[in-house]
């Protein structure tokens, strides 16, 4: 093992302060970077390469917002990991944990504070596993401009939108088409939320799949709809937007009441070409709304409700559309 150290003075703003500090000690090899301090995290983030893995500190709190920009490979992930004492508080900040490096593996500790929990910007091939995301301003996971091949796992999320309720979501793929750069689509493919639990208090949709994505999937996540604020029509724990989803093996309980058509698990036709083709099969939807249907489509679009799925407690019935058999 080569023994040249990797030496770096990081300097982190944390509450309005500047922070500083060394951390040694990093060999030129694939290491283990243990942390305990702020500064020593936003360090290791700077210098980290491929095949190294930073760990966190148990019962420690990381206060301040930290950028993650260099890359794993396919063969040699870079990995954050803690425990659920380990937590990184971004209270005061915009995003508490930035990703624009792609191969991360991020797993077991507690993102809290700050206007965005984990904002994904250009990622590709990364794993989110087993966090704790709660206490946030707008919403908890965030993967956009042209992310892609991401997965977001057995992730806890709940407590979001406490600074505006209709940004509050969950789990976020892609972007809406006005915010599109240069007009073209973000192309946020092939990404899937799988076995997550959400809620309470998650005040917009649990996952928000926008127009411009294609070829995700939604497995095995639980909502509690308990909370939900149904600002900025968010009155639904899945809305898909995209095309070619499959949505399967999903539960839903309760939604936010209005009388207007809605339903647990929706697609909407935000600009024309998408909302289409997407499946949705063995979910369990139950509103507790005399307003909502199981499922709704704005428009058929290929979409299909499969009679697999089980609805109960919708006062509107099971979908607005014809129930799809064979399927």
């Amino acid at each position: 093992m080569r023994t040249l150290e990797r030496v770096l003075l990081a300097t982190i703003s944390v509450a309005g302060l500047a922070i500083t500090g060394v951390l040694t000690g990093v060999t030129a090899d694939a290491a283990t970077i243990t942390v305990s301090t702020s500064a020593q995290l936003a360090g290791a983030l700077a210098i980290v390469r491929p095949g190294d893995t930073i760990q966190l500190a148990a019962n420690t709190t990381f206060k301040g917002t930290f950028q993650a920009t260099r890359s794993g490979t396919a063969s040699k992930r870079i990995t954050l990991s803690g425990p659920r004492s380990a937590v990184i508080d971004g209270t005061g900040g915009g995003r508490t944990l930035e990703l624009t490096g792609s191969h991360w593996t991020i797993t077991g500790f507690r993102i809290t504070g700050g206007q965005k929990g984990l904002m994904a910007l250009g990622v590709h091939n990364t794993e989110v596993r087993g966090l704790k995301v709660d206490g946030i301003g707008h919403e908890a996971i965030h993967f956009q401009y042209t992310s892609t091949d991401n997965v977001v796992r057995d992730c806890e999320i709940s407590n979001t939108g406490l600074e505006y309720a209709g940004y509050g979501e969950g789990v976020y793929f892609g972007s809406a088409n006005s915010n599109w750069p240069n007009g073209q689509a973000d192309r946020s493919d092939r990404n899937k939320a799988l076995n997550n639990r959400f809620g309470p208090n998650v005040r917009a949709e649990a996952i928000d799949i926008k127009e411009g994505t294609t070829g995700g999937e939604l497995s095995g996540n639980t909502f509690d709809g308990t909370g939900m604020a149904g600002e900025h029509s968010a009155d639904s724990w899945v809305d898909v937007k995209g095309n070619g989803y499959r949505i399967s093996n999903n539960a839903g309980h309760r939604i936010f009441v209005a009388s207007s058509n809605h339903g647990g698990f929706e697609v909407h036709q935000q600009l024309s070409g998408w909302g289409m083709n997407n499946t949705f099969s063995n979910n369990t939807a139950d509103p507790q709304s005399q307003y909502a249907w199981g499922f709704y489509a704005q428009s058929a679009n290929g979409n299909k409700f499969c009679a697999s799925n089980k609805v109960s407690n919708a006062g509107r019935g099971f979908s607005n559309i014809a129930k799809a058999t064979g399927c």
